[in-house]
């Protein structure tokens, strides 16, 4: 298959239908082998994260953008930009295989036109040394973001949104969490090192290993054996901040794909029961499957978290983790497709889902309980602004400071992606009045 090809395909379906690269980019990768599956990747998430700026390009080089039974090859030409300005793939070869991918794709009478163009892009980089003026580019452009969200990141943060939006533009790293069920983070550095697997120091809180370059789960020492997990440092202090106790009735809200379920279970030993609930009865496989891998029992329940009455058993809860649907704004060096999936109409709607969930979720929770907030959003409407209405409106909501919060005045803690070089997340750590 030529890569290039499935590569025009997958961003075709992301921007212009709307689908999820999780779930487009696996299907196409099936469809080659090895290293190949790599560069699909690397070329499928490139054209992703420097969308603007890729059309930006187009536009200087074309009079009108390819439309109808021809469309996928608009985005054949952004895959070929991408490769000349970003990759180290040799210009020749990145032109000819793209132009090669007009066969596949059932439109070979284009074969020169995307030849012309990229050809002619090729020479003006030579020309220009890729000095294209960033200045005069609008913003949306120059970072890479829509005009929307850029706006929200900038009323936000004025003092660190550039850094914000530029880090979100990274290849986010790869982070192990030990299974201390099986081995503390000390012994399992040893085999790292042992296995020559690159990594820093852990994170200090949560004992997260950031590697030095990520690396086939296969060749990490005991994965199979349930000994470590893949999850980002950020994730990885949901179970730290909920601090389960010993027979505690623990609820996971939302808990697709289960990282955090099975932390919390590796964390903890003898906790009384954890349920773990999520609206797709889909999303649960892979639930069930982390649970397995790692030998670990949790009740897994396809259940709606704003509809309580219809599955909760009336046994109270100790401690509640509610990860609540959110933006994904903290993680889009991970999941690029979400500056184009995601849109400012989303945003009203979803603070009123959370909203929804929180107040029907609390009332599961015991007296003296605990319950933690959190989100992959750096929005804050979404988070601290959540956190300061449900203050508010409820008299028995007690808010636990979090040493690691950014602002006295802000409760709880926003990460901000690139933050020791974690995702974005939000924690709040709230606790029942007796």
């Amino acid at each position: 298959m030529n890569i290039r090809a499935l590569a025009a395909k997958c961003t075709f379906a992301v921007i212009d239908q709307g689908r999820s690269l999780a779930d487009e980019l696996p299907k196409l990768q099936a469809k080659v082998e090895g290293k190949d599956k790599g560069l699909l990747q690397e070329i499928t998430y490139g054209v992703l994260r420097y969308l603007p700026e890729l059309e930006f390009d187009v536009r200087q080089l074309m009079a009108k953008p390819l439309t109808g039974k021809q469309r996928v090859c608009h985005f054949l030409i952004l895959v070929g930009i991408y490769q000349i300005k970003y990759t180290r793939i040799p210009d020749h070869a990145a032109v000819s295989e793209t132009v090669a991918a007009t066969g596949p794709l059932k439109n070979r009478h284009l074969k020169g036109l995307i030849n012309g163009v990229l050809r002619n892009y090729q020479r003006q980089q030579e020309k220009s040394g890729d000095d294209n003026k960033d200045a005069e580019k609008p913003d949306s452009v120059r970072y890479n973001h829509p005009g929307w969200l850029l706006k929200k990141i900038q009323a936000a943060y004025p003092e660190k949104w550039q850094s914000v939006l530029q880090e979100n533009q990274q290849k986010p790293p790869m982070w192990l969490r030990v299974n201390k069920k099986h081995h503390e983070v000390a012994a399992y550095r040893q085999q790292l090192e042992a296995a020559e697997i690159g990594h820093n120091e852990p994170e200090v809180h949560s004992g997260a290993i950031p590697l030095t370059s990520p690396v086939d789960v296969n060749r990490l020492p005991g994965f199979a054996d349930g000994d470590v997990s893949v999850q980002d440092g950020a994730a990885q202090q949901a179970a730290r901040l909920l601090d389960c106790q010993p027979g505690d009735n623990v609820l996971d809200c939302c808990a697709a794909p289960g990282g955090k379920t099975c932390h919390i279970l590796e964390y903890t030993p003898n906790l009384g029961a954890v349920t773990a609930i999520d609206i797709e009865e889909s999303r649960l496989v892979r639930v069930r499957e982390n649970l397995e891998r790692l030998q670990l029992k949790a009740k897994v329940i396809a259940a709606d978290a704003a509809a309580p009455d219809a599955w909760w058993d009336k046994q109270l809860f100790d401690r509640i983790l509610l990860d609540a649907p959110c933006s994904g704004t903290g993680v889009i060096r991970r999941h690029p497709d979400i500056k184009w999936l995601r849109k400012a109409s989303d945003i009203p709607a979803l603070t009123v889902l959370q909203q929804q969930i929180l107040k029907n979720i609390w009332s599961l929770l015991k007296p003296g309980g605990t319950l933690i907030y959190a989100t992959c959003s750096i929005l804050p409407e979404e988070n601290c602004e959540q956190i300061k209405q449900f203050l508010a409106e409820n008299n028995d909501a007690e808010l636990i400071p979090l040493p690691e919060g950014n602002d006295s005045a802000e409760p709880g803690w926003q990460i901000l992606p690139g933050d020791t070089g974690m995702d974005g997340f939000y924690y709040a750590k709230l606790m029942k009045k007796a």
